[in-house]
């Protein structure tokens, strides 16, 4: 998001790289006090289910990590996975805990998650190499063959994403998303926290960024008088801060924007980051965090080709402050992302180096991100704009400043897509209300403007599948579409609040 509008970042970049179900819980008897492996089936859809095992230490000492194992009957295979890595020897499916999640405290908990073709469930489940349920061991033998590093193959998830009830935001079904220049005034000129419109029911504020690229000590603070002769006092900036959220709104820290690089390359980095970030949020009292990481922040290292296993520090990294901050804060915790085009949707095409090298490191590179965190993502709005042409799923390259290219990239991440063409290795679909998309609130606000018409086009395409022109969207119709995001609340105002006034009561009437 070319956030302080100074030039279109990457515009051109990716061109040079071309049925609800009820929640089943298998409870077991507590046999002994110590580690526990819990499994929940959290939705089926038939030919398929997702399921999540959570584990807890009952023990009174802290354990330094957890593996988890666990046996499909024949006809039902492991698809993608996440918040863990795995092996797998024949049906047998060992799941190990990544670097943030594996230290458990006494009364601590952890949780993986995956996808899986077929109707069977898993049996004689072990953790540590002992029975899940803690005791007793399992009625089957694990092989004891060293399995293979290679993750087993991916089966391609089902189009329409399976049916999980989403947990409760505070947010409305449609909502409408701005970002506020906090920090700055950037040609359109300061608005005041309190003279932000009521329509907008999240505000991120832009923007926390590093003391240096590498530091992971994110500062945050007002304009300076002298570039915003009407900036309000702290004490009324969290005075309007606490105002809105006595409406409802959400207001979030915003990190990174076009110039506030930020890569966690060290765990240092990592802990400054969490610590520096906490120290922002209580301080103005913020529901929680927007990443908005551009430029350089993001990308993966020669080797590191498999998102749902990545190895770059600057990700797992990012990953695991992340996951700190949400158990900091709790399920009220608000997160959501705007990355560019470049660093999702073309890695469909693209990621990484590539298998052979020679492809820009940072194509594709928010994908083990939004994957890892897609447990406590509350909305990605991917930038719609600032883009090159991208390929869709119908093998097609989308142009940005059109109602189509706001179906085809959005429609990605209903549908789920493989990663760099791989079939073995697909990205699974969000759920509906995980997924916005943004677009510059006008001409002076970057590159790819949409009038009105245009934009509410494509929403209704995605929502009713109506008027959708020549794409049709793989993922259906997705009536819990969370809605639109913009860059900039700001440049809003300067344009006679033309894209809340248009977009605002539109989102409110869809159903």
């Amino acid at each position: 998001m070319a956030r302080k509008f100074r030039t279109p970042f990457l515009a051109a970049l990716a061109a040079l790289v071309s049925a609800a179900a009820a929640t089943l819980t298998f409870a077991y008897p507590a046999l002994a006090a110590g580690p526990t492996a819990a499994f929940t089936k959290t939705s089926d859809w038939g030919a398929g289910w997702e399921g999540r095992y959570t584990i807890t230490n009952g023990g009174s000492s802290t354990i330094s990590g957890w593996q988890v194992a666990f046996t499909l009957p024949t006809g039902t295979t492991l698809g993608s996975y996440w918040d863990a890595t795995v092996s797998s020897v024949g049906q047998r499916h060992t799941f190990t805990n990544r670097s943030w999640n594996g230290a458990l405290a006494p009364g601590a908990s952890a949780s993986f998650g995956f996808l899986v073709s077929g109707s069977g469930s898993p049996v004689d489940c072990t953790l540590n190499g002992v029975a899940c349920a803690g005791g007793a061991p399992p009625t089957t033998t694990p092989p004891t063959t060293t399995p293979p590093t290679t993750p087993p193959p991916t089966t391609t998830p089902p189009t329409t994403p399976p049916p999980t009830s989403p947990p409760p935001t505070g947010l409305p079904k449609h909502a409408l998303i701005g970002y506020l220049h906090t920090s700055f005034a950037n040609g359109a000129g300061y608005l005041r926290m309190a003279d932000v419109p009521d329509d907008w029911d999240i505000v991120n504020l832009a923007f926390g960024e590093p003391t240096s690229v590498t530091s992971g000590d994110i500062r945050f603070q007002l304009c300076p008088v002298a570039e915003c002769p009407t900036v309000e006092t702290e004490a009324q900036f969290t005075a309007a801060i606490r105002a809105k959220q006595q409406q409802g709104k959400k207001v979030l820290l915003s990190i990174g924007g076009q110039n506030g690089q930020v890569q966690l390359t060290t765990t240092t980095a990592r802990d400054t980051f969490v610590r520096s970030v906490s120290a922002i949020i209580d301080r103005y009292g913020l529901n929680g965090l927007d990443i908005d990481f551009e430029g350089h922040s993001l990308y993966l290292n020669t080797g590191d080709t498999d998102f749902r296993n990545p190895t770059t520090p600057v990700v797992v990294n990012l990953i695991s402050a992340i996951r700190e901050l949400k158990q900091r804060y709790g399920s009220g915790f608000v997160l959501t992302m705007a990355p560019e085009t470049f660093f999702v949707q073309l890695g469909y095409q693209f990621y990484g180096s590539g298998p052979w090298g020679g492809q820009d490191p940072r194509a594709g590179s928010y994908l083990p991100v939004i994957h890892a965190l897609r447990d406590v993502l509350t909305v990605l709005h991917v930038q719609d704009y600032n883009s090159g042409p991208i390929v869709g799923l119908d093998g097609q390259y989308h142009t940005m400043g059109s109602a189509d290219f706001h179906i085809a990239m959005t429609d990605m991440l209903l549908a789920g897509f493989p990663v760099a063409g791989n079939a073995n290795a697909v990205f699974p679909a969000l759920r509906e209300d995980q997924v916005a998309f943004g677009a510059p609130s006008s001409t002076s606000a970057g590159n790819g403007y949409l009038a009105p018409a245009g934009v509410q086009q494509a929403v209704t395409c995605l929502v009713r599948g109506q008027n959708c022109g020549a794409y049709a969207p793989r993922s259906g119709t997705n009536p819990n579409f969370r809605g639109l995001m913009t860059w900039s609340i700001n440049w809003d105002r300067f344009y006679s609040w033309e894209f809340r006034l248009n977009h605002g009561p539109f989102l409110k009437a869809l159903p």
